[in-house]
């Protein structure tokens, strides 16, 4: 089930952040306006090696663009209404807010698989080269990252390659990570184990331009071929931790992202 927060003057209800731990996300709509949507859709086509009217130049499945820090990027994820939510599932006080966004995997409709659909959970601390994101780790605190958040710029429906998310992987995950200590496992290391985990529901990671779905960092999630007309336009940037979350021995009780790792250790 989806729980949407249609006017961005209401806090999440104790219902919505139930939901948050056990299923793994919650989808806030009108996040942003359509205005910013569009001024942060005009500077990526700008950056992009291909005509917007030109269809035909739409070669390539997926282009991935880099970090931005344009002021539409930055009013997107940052006003008082969403840094409340922040607030509410990781604490007061615990979490960085955006100053750039990114990375934007544009998505081009294709009758080609795109390289980047396997399932997947994003790292979130640089291992031993950390020039190679595959090399990059992920551990039960989650050190490094609060939230992974998909921040959609244009519309997408079930045919735009909405990202697969799989309900309620992040108490599998963090029943994986529970296992390896602080140093946790690397992105290519967790990625392997992940076909060995029960069988979740999939929800599509769809909605009009302005839409964020907040999910738990250790969500299980994956890209799709676009069968679509339109290019999709996304960004999957992390909400970024000042310290590690605490799941054990706190005197102050826990966060929600904290409540669904202590999950793991039922």
């Amino acid at each position: 089930m989806i729980y949407n927060t249609k006017n961005m003057s209401v806090e999440l209800s104790t219902k919505e952040i139930e939901q948050f731990i056990l299923h793994g996300f919650v989808r806030i709509d009108n996040t942003f306006s359509q205005e910013i949507a569009d001024a942060v859709v005009d500077i990526l086509w700008n950056d992009l090696p291909c005509e917007r009217s030109n269809p035909s130049t739409w070669t390539e499945p997926v282009i991935r663009l880099g970090m931005y820090t344009q002021q539409p990027f930055i009013d997107s994820l940052n006003n008082k209404e969403l840094h409340f939510i922040f607030n509410q599932l990781i604490g007061e006080d615990k979490w960085i807010p955006c100053r750039s966004v990114g990375t934007f995997p544009v998505r081009f409709p294709s009758v080609h698989q795109p390289n980047d659909i396997g399932k997947h959970v994003d790292a979130s601390f640089p291992g031993n080269d950390p020039h190679n994101y595959f090399e990059w780790r992920v551990n039960v605190r989650s050190k490094g990252r609060a939230l992974l958040m998909l921040v959609l710029y244009s519309d997408v429906s079930e045919n735009d390659a909405p990202t697969v998310i799989y309900e309620g992987s992040h108490i599998d995950v963090a029943k994986l990570l529970s296992k390896e200590g602080d140093s946790g496992l690397s992105f290519t290391e967790l990625a392997g184990k992940l076909n060995e985990l029960p069988a979740r529901k999939e929800v599509f990671a769809t909605g009009k331009a302005g839409t964020v779905y907040l999910c738990h960092p250790f969500i299980v999630h994956s890209a799709q071929r676009h069968n679509g007309t339109a290019p999709k336009f996304m960004a999957q940037p992390p909400l970024l931790l000042k310290k590690e979350l605490t799941i054990s021995d706190s005197d102050v009780g826990y966060s929600p992202i904290e409540q669904a790792i202590r999950m793991a250790f039922d």
